[in-house]
């Protein structure tokens, strides 16, 4: 591994930028700022090697752009990109996003707002399900989402007019933009036309197949597979793995070389292991957070873990984790897949089965997690309105089960909990937050220049 031969003095600076690339799969001269390319160019010859041999992932770096070109070995229902104001793409925006696209590889060097539109338009008219009027506002906005999307990328950069101004207004208003061929060109690059896919299956990873490859060489592919999980998750817990994964979990130079690579640390415990990042660069969620939402899902997760372990009450109902969905994800997005542009003689189904010596998890024994009913949440919430409500945003103030479902959501995206029929059940690494303490800061309108000699905050835990 090529981070093992450099300098200490160096290390930090290539962790940040192995962080950096993995946070970022397309890094420009712009985005995500204008240091972020000349320190993965610095480190682009490590990085190569060291990212291909640890994850697999192939690293393109040019003079503009840095291009990480990532595998996946599943779908994963909460990944997917937001606008400037985090709220996640619907499916109209990603299409948008994806005619955009096309659309400038197709264009010169520069194109008008309204331009784009129009070629978008009309490459939605020929799909089924998707169109853009532009004379409707909703879709003006979604359009303008995606623009600005790839605008902060640096794909093209606003060179006349105003984006909002059109968006208002599309007789009135206008853009005009430049276009960096470079950007647009390495913004998608799949590893397979998608008319030659019969399924999504086909953009996942291969597994090593046991009867063609040697033993040493599906070792090595189980290893990278729970290295891409280490990184992609929050949390890996051994019980979703399959037998082979799950030894590999277990080795020490399985997490060694990721964090000599990111500079994060390996937390390990018998259920699982997690990389902790306390550089806060590699996570697309904080946690604990600022937020109201963030800062009841911590804690919620407290509450959780002091039902569970109060000897006082009754012991909660432990259940096994719910059934793998992730055929039914494969299944809802090759439903989606327009058939009629599939070219069938190279079309491809997905990768081969796995080996017969490579059982999955569920032929062992599953454990069981302690559950927490959905009354017990709502009252839970209720409880911590009642004392820390002052300190919510309004919104949520006002709203205690939007609230439950905001807060139960983050913390199921960290793998905190799961949800199941009726509540959640409490995952192993939710006791990472076991008695969470708040302080709450005292505001008093009034300034008192001579302030008594009590406390200005009220701690709770």
């Amino acid at each position: 591994m090529r981070a093992r031969t450099i300098a200490p003095l160096d290390l930090d600076s290539y962790q940040r930028a192995a962080r950096l690339i993995l946070t970022h799969h397309l890094v420009t001269s712009t985005f995500p700022d204008r240091t972020a390319l000349p320190l993965l160019r610095r480190w682009a010859t490590e990085l190569r090697d060291d990212l291909l041999d640890t994850l697999g992932y192939r690293l393109e770096v040019t003079e503009t752009t840095a291009r990480l070109f990532t595998v996946l070995d599943r779908l994963d229902p909460g990944a997917g990109t937001a606008t400037h104001t985090d709220r996640p793409f619907d499916r109209r925006r990603y299409a948008y996003l994806a005619l955009a696209v096309a659309a400038l590889g197709r264009a010169g060097g520069q194109i008008s707002l309204s331009e784009l539109a129009g070629h978008v338009a009309a490459d939605a008219s020929r799909i089924d399900g998707v169109d853009l009027a532009t004379d409707r506002a909703t879709d003006r906005d979604a359009f303008v989402d995606a623009v600005a999307w790839l605008a902060a990328r640096g794909a093209i950069s606003l060179a006349d007019g105003d984006a909002g101004g059109w968006a208002s207004d599309p007789d009135s208003g206008e853009a005009l933009y430049d276009i960096d061929r470079s950007v647009v060109a390495a913004l998608f690059r799949p590893p397979l036309a998608l008319q030659h896919l019969n399924s999504v299956r086909g953009l996942l990873a291969n597994p090593a197949d046991g009867a063609h490859v040697s033993d040493g060489r599906r070792s090595a592919e189980a290893t990278r597979r729970v290295r891409r999980a280490l990184i992609q998750r929050p949390v890996v817990y051994a019980e979703g793995l399959d037998d082979a994964e799950a030894v590999q979990l277990a080795l020490p130079r399985t997490t060694a070389d990721l964090e000599v690579l990111t500079g994060l640390v390996a937390e390990r415990r018998a259920e699982g292991v997690a990389l902790v990042d306390t550089s806060g660069r590699l996570s697309d969620v904080r946690f604990p957070g600022t937020g109201t939402v963030a800062q009841v899902a911590l804690l919620l997760a407290g509450e959780i873990c002091d039902r569970v372990l109060d000897p006082d009450l009754p012991a909660p109902l432990r259940l096994p984790l719910p059934a793998d969905e992730h055929d039914a994800l494969v299944a809802a997005v090759d439903a989606a897949i327009p058939r009629s542009g599939v070219f069938t003689a190279l079309a491809v189904t997905g990768p081969p089965d796995r080996a017969d010596g490579d059982d999955l998890s569920g032929e062992r024994v599953r454990p069981e997690h302690p559950m927490v009913d959905d009354a017990w949440l709502a009252s839970t919430i209720r409880g911590l309105v009642d004392t820390y409500g002052r300190t919510f945003a309004a919104q949520w103030q006002a709203d205690p089960a939007g609230l439950t479902d905001a807060a139960v959501a983050l913390l199921a995206k960290l793998d905190l909990v799961a949800r199941v029929p009726g509540g959640v059940l409490a995952l192993p690494a939710s006791a990472r937050f076991r008695g969470a303490t708040v302080s709450v800061r005292k505001r008093d309108p009034q300034i008192d220049l001579f302030p008594d000699e009590t406390s200005e905050t009220e701690s709770h835990e």
